[in-house]
Parts: structure tokens; C-alpha cells; sequence
């Protein structure tokens, strides 16, 4: 490994770090004990936070990507990028799905919500019902999908890596939320990659979203 790239990882395994730290439970009741009048903000500042840290993460990528190992060419190309774009508006599209005030701390910031936990019921959207993390799945076809270089691979890798520990230690804290509803359907629905025989009806999604509110 060269000392650009050690450099590049460092950086990167240094915000993934931190990024799980502060979306950890611990951190949170840690901060609500010590200083309850943060913890309405705490979840727009984590997101302000992960912004701005991953400004510099991108520079980096986009500055130095390394020698070229692999670059579509042709119908390769096309087909490459029209997978991303596809991948990227699926991204966008879903963000509809969701409570997006609740998502980026807006509403508790406003309510001056104490609570720890997340405010924001179990849901199964129809994207949830075939991958139990759609975006982190979205990004993996995204990054895979271009031409790669040294570094660039890197930190493709770093980043599957990261999506792949960071989804476990979210679950951590949905079943902590949500309980045994939570582990049913982590059992009956693929985690990071579409599988088909792991794959919710509408049907089955609704069967435990009742089974969840009749808790």
C-alpha cells in the first residue's frame, strides 16, 4: 500500500469510526444523562456532522483516484451507466417514503423531543419488502457500476465494508426498538443484496406491520 493510500484509508476508516460512535445508542444515553438539553438536536447534528466530515472524504476521491484498472467501453458503458442512474433515482424517488423531518432531526429539534430512541414506527415500504437496507444496496450498485481505479477501489472496498458492518450495527438498535417483529422480518427478508427466495408478498408485509402495532 502506497502512502497516498494509506492516508485515503486512514481518513476514511477515521469517519466511519466516528460515524457509528455518534449513531450508537451508547452515545445517545450517554448524552442524555450528561446533557439532556442536546438531545433534541442530537440527531441534526449527527446528520450536519456526517455532512460536512464526508466533504473531505470526496475530495479525495475525486483528486486522487488512483492508476486505471477497469473502464467501460461501449454498449459496457452505456449499460453501466444507465444501472446508476437508475440506482440514483430509485434513491431519490424513495426518499418520499420516508419521514424525512424525522430522518434529518428537523421534528425533534422543533418538538424539543427528549426521546432516545427514534421516533419513527416500523415501516415496510415496498422497497423493504425485497432488501432490509434499499439505500445501502442502491450505493453498492452505484459505486460498482463505474470505472475503477487504484484508489478508487480502495475505497469502494471501504466502503462495502463499511455498509456491511455499519447495517449490523443498525439492526442493533431496530431490534432494541422493535423487538421480535424486527427479527421476523430480518429472518424472512435479505439484508444487503435482493435475494428471490427472500422476498415479503405485500401480503406478508402487512401481516407484521399488524403484528407489530398489536403490541
Amino acid at each position: 500500500m502506497t502512502q497516498e493510500q494509506l492516508l485515503i484509508a486512514s481518513v476514511f476508516v477515521a469517519y466511519f469510526v466516528l460515524h457509528s460512535l455518534t449513531a450508537s445508542l451508547w452515545l445517545k444515553q450517554r448524552v442524555a444523562r450528561c446533557c439532556p438539553a442536546l438531545l433534541p438536536y442530537y440527531r441534526l447534528s449527527y446528520n450536519l456532522l456526517a455532512v460536512v466530515l464526508a466533504l473531505p472524504l470526496l475530495y479525495l476521491a475525486w483528486r486522487y483516484p488512483g492508476e486505471p484498472l477497469w473502464q467501460w467501453r461501449g454498449i459496457g458503458a452505456y449499460l453501466a451507466n444507465g444501472i446508476a442512474l437508475i440506482a440514483a433515482i430509485t434513491l431519490l424517488y424513495s426518499l418520499r417514503l420516508y419521514d424525512m423531518g424525522e430522518f434529518l432531526g428537523l421534528r425533534q429539534a422543533r418538538g424539543k423531543v427528549h426521546e432516545i430512541r427514534d421516533m419513527e414506527h416500523f415501516q415496510i415500504s415496498p422497497f423493504h419488502r425485497y432488501v432490509r437496507h434499499p439505500w445501502y444496496f442502491l450505493i453498492l450498485v452505484i459505486i460498482w457500476s463505474r470505472d475503477i481505479a487504484t484508489n478508487q477501489l480502495l475505497i469502494y472496498t471501504l466502503v462495502t465494508l463499511y455498509l456491511v458492518i455499519g447495517s449490523r450495527l443498525e439492526e442493533r438498535k431496530l431490534i432494541a426498538y422493535h423487538g421480535e417483529v424486527y427479527q421476523a422480518y430480518r429472518r424472512r427478508v435479505a439484508g444487503l443484496i435482493p435475494l428471490p427466495w427472500k422476498i415479503l408478498s405485500k401480503a406478508q408485509a402487512e401481516a407484521l406491520l399488524a403484528r407489530y402495532h398489536r403490541r
